[in-house]
């Protein structure tokens, strides 16, 4: 009888339906917040890869910088997935600064991730699949000590696992 192989998927992906909840719950703070209550402040997500956070200055875009990562956290969406750039000036003296939302594990990422699970010693195969890692071996116990690995481990991005079988 042939020996079965165990395998997972190591993924970085956001789910955009939280992300979605928390800008709104941001803007309903924004709008309800003493401090902030007459600004032109506000966040919005276009077509599900940034956001864009518009402000009247410096200051207050940082406050609704803080509630919108506040929000993130509370919703379970990880702050490494996000890309800040720099603050622009916009129309009507106010300020905008945009948010990149990274999807998918990039073949730098990749190939540093593969790098550091083969120096582990562990008995797993590491293939790169297009923004994903299949790892696979013939000991679940293996499987579950590069899992363990990678969560102890801070690369740029943040890790998930899915399709353990």
């Amino acid at each position: 009888m042939a020996q079965q192989a165990y395998s997972f998927d190591v993924v970085s992906k956001v789910e955009m339906v939280e992300v979605k909840n928390a800008v709104d719950q941001a803007n309903k703070e924004i709008k309800q917040r003493f401090d902030l209550k007459d600004t032109k402040s506000e966040v919005q997500l276009e077509n599900d890869t940034e956001l864009v956070i518009l402000s009247e200055n410096d200051y207050t875009l940082k406050a609704v910088t803080d509630i919108l990562k506040a929000r993130l956290v509370k919703r379970g969406v990880s702050l490494k997935a996000f890309t800040y750039q720099a603050v622009e000036k916009a129309l009507g003296g106010t300020v905008r600064q945009r948010v990149g939302v990274r999807q998918g594990i990039t073949a730098d990422v990749a190939k540093e991730i593969s790098k550091n699970l083969r120096d582990t010693k562990l008995k797993v195969q590491v293939q790169i699949q297009d923004d994903q890692l299949r790892v696979s071996g013939k000991d679940k116990d293996a499987l579950q000590a590069a899992i363990a690995h990678l969560k102890s481990q801070n690369f740029s991005i943040d890790l998930s696992f899915e399709n353990y079988r």
